[in-house]
């Protein structure tokens, strides 16, 4: 089993520790890229704050922002895990894991990110501002220029996958459609009365609490099938919705009916 999951906006900085080193995070064969963006993103921040300001989508007051990202090679780095911060990682709550059920999450999950691609939960990260729809100035479009390496390390993994990222970082690697087979786009909907919705924080707290639920079940889902048993075994009631195109994956609404 394979899950997907977005980074945060919000992140946490670490107190200490050595700064990355980007061959030494999981998926070396990103390694160039990972250089590329992150030299294209440090320099803007450090020759032309003002610009870069712009470019990140900041405001006056956030100037730090653009400080921190120039100081990105220097700045210590921490687990990927801790140091997204809010309401998806706030669910998840990897503070009150057991060793058991981290390693499982270490093994079992993926953190997409505009600057570093596919993250594992364990590798060592500084904090960072880059949205997946923002475009540098040497390497481009985020979207476009990580698109075909993440498909291609999405493709490469084994298992079935349930992908829990939001559409700006599926943009960046959507999964390919020889693994369309295998895999499903998780969707949380709120449901009261008849009606079914999307709402915001609730569709993030509850992808935390279906993986945390899910680490600690044990479970290790080798089909889709066998994923939607996994799901409801730990209380969550879930519908399958088949793709009309082969090429992609299926949708698992997960309904929830709680705020």
């Amino acid at each position: 089993m394979l899950i997907v999951l977005p980074p945060s906006e919000g992140k946490t900085t670490p107190a200490f520790g050595r700064p990355v080193v980007a061959s030494a995070l999981s998926f070396p064969q990103l390694t160039p890229a990972r250089a590329e963006v992150l030299k294209d993103l440090t320099t803007l921040c450090a020759k032309e704050p003002r610009q870069a300001a712009k470019v990140l989508g900041l405001g006056p007051t956030q100037q730090d922002v653009v400080h921190l990202n120039a100081r990105l090679t220097k700045a210590p780095a921490g687990p990927a895990i801790e140091v997204y911060t809010g309401v998806l990682y706030d669910a998840l709550d990897v503070t009150t894991m057991t060793g058991v059920q981290r390693r499982r999450l270490d093994q079992r999950v993926v953190i997409a990110s505009a600057l570093f691609g596919f993250l594992r939960p364990n590798d060592l990260i500084p904090a960072y501002r880059l949205s997946g729809d923002v475009s540098l100035p040497k390497v481009g479009n985020l979207a476009k220029y990580w698109r075909g390496l993440l498909s291609a390390a999405l493709d490469e993994l084994p298992g079935v996958i349930l992908d829990l990222r939001s559409g700006t970082y599926v943009a960046l690697g959507p999964i390919p459609a020889a693994a369309a087979g295998r895999a499903v786009t998780g969707r949380i909907l709120l449901e009261r009365g008849r009606k079914r919705s999307v709402v915001s924080h609730h569709n993030k707290a509850t992808k935390g609490h279906l993986v945390r639920a899910l680490m600690q079940s044990g479970s290790a889902p080798k089909t889709i099938n066998s994923l939607i048993a996994a799901i409801t075994e730990v209380g969550f009631h879930c519908e399958l919705i088949e793709s009309t195109k082969a090429e992609r994956a299926a949708t698992l609404d997960i309904i929830v009916r709680e705020v």
